[in-house]
């Protein structure tokens, strides 16, 4: 393609030279009519007529002109982004006199279409090499450490040992998830499914609880409201785990706090002052706003439209606020599902 497009010779100026010839022409052709009509050596009716005709060759010429700029308009509205392949954009239809303009907006389109193909397929590539090449070893790993959790006479070194490995492959996994959700394009299936908010945060804290075991942190869920949306509950469930994640590393002994209020979420550590049996207060640690964890809630909150809020509250406490602009009533998905 990039042969056929850099085949064609293009003039700089090309096409307001010709549009200037047009209409000298046509400027010519009429002031002669006029002063043969003034002079009475034409007649007024032929005067009229050879200015209409004049004026429509005009427009014939100055159409002719256009047409490579029609042709690659229709391009560009024929194309959806989705293009694997730039040949199908037919660049070649525009004409071999065409002006250096167009042929630079043709070049431009053509080597867009080509980087944005090679980013589709990367992004396919991605997707499902990751899906699968990590998903897989993750499953093998979580199913030996539950054989192994469960086998008799293991030392209590072990035992963190296993709990680690489990902690640190739901972290990973997690991670995997958040990776694919922010790869894939928007607009999704994924992304428009009916889910209430309070359930999926039930499996949340669920899963949070197995990892927390042996550390003094407890895990709450307050519900003075419930709601649904519609959005992604994998991306819901990855931005809420990585808030839990976080309140958790900053909190030594405590507890975290999350709290389902009427169309947002706010996730919160409540830190206990002393630590018991020792008369040293527990070291209270700022909100972290550059962490890891709240770089990918803060990527998923902007994909989906979710605001993610970071304040210091009273004493010790460190707040995450989701606030989410379109909240569903929590029955919505319930009547979805029967529906379908």
């Amino acid at each position: 393609m990039d042969s056929t497009v850099n085949a064609i010779t293009f003039r700089v100026g090309a096409f307001r030279r010709r549009i200037a010839w047009v209409f000298a022409l046509q400027f010519l052709i009429v002031a002669i009519v006029c002063i043969l009509g003034i002079y009475n050596v034409a007649h007024t009716a032929v005067v009229i007529a050879v200015i209409v005709l004049t004026t429509a060759l005009a427009w014939l010429a100055m159409r002719r002109e256009w047409r490579p700029v029609r042709v690659l308009a229709r391009v560009v509205s024929r194309w959806d982004g989705q293009l694997l392949d730039p040949e199908s954009l037919h660049l070649e239809q525009l004409s071999a006199h065409a002006d250096a303009d167009v042929a630079s907006l043709a070049r431009g389109l053509h080597g867009f279409a080509t980087r944005l193909a090679s980013y589709n397929q990367r992004e396919r590539n991605f997707t499902r090499d990751a899906s699968h090449e990590l998903r897989s070893p993750l499953t093998v790993i979580k199913m030996s450490v539950d054989m192994l959790a469960e086998e008799e006479g293991l030392s209590e070194f072990g035992l963190r040992s296993v709990h680690r490995i489990k902690r640190a492959t739901r972290e990973m996994e997690v991670l995997v998830d958040a990776l694919l959700i922010l790869a894939r394009e928007k607009g999704s299936a994924a992304d428009e499914q009916c889910f209430v908010v309070n359930d999926a945060l039930h499996r949340e804290l669920d899963f949070a609880r197995e990892l927390l075991v042996g550390r003094p942190i407890e895990l709450l869920l307050e519900e003075p409201a419930r709601f649904a949306l519609q959005g992604s509950p994998q991306a819901f469930s990855v931005l809420c785990w990585q808030l839990i994640r976080n309140a958790c590393q900053q909190t030594e002994q405590g507890s975290v706090v999350v709290s389902v209020l009427p169309g947002s979420i706010s996730v919160r550590n409540r830190i206990t002052s002393q630590m018991p049996g020792s008369g040293y207060p527990v070291r209270a640690r700022g909100a972290d706003r550059h962490g890891f964890e709240l770089a990918i809630a803060q990527r998923i909150s902007e994909r989906f439209a979710w605001p993610l809020e970071l304040q210091a509250g009273q004493g010790q406490e460190n707040i995450a606020r989701i606030r989410f602009p379109h909240p569903l009533p929590a029955d919505v998905p319930e009547r979805s599902f029967g529906e379908s």
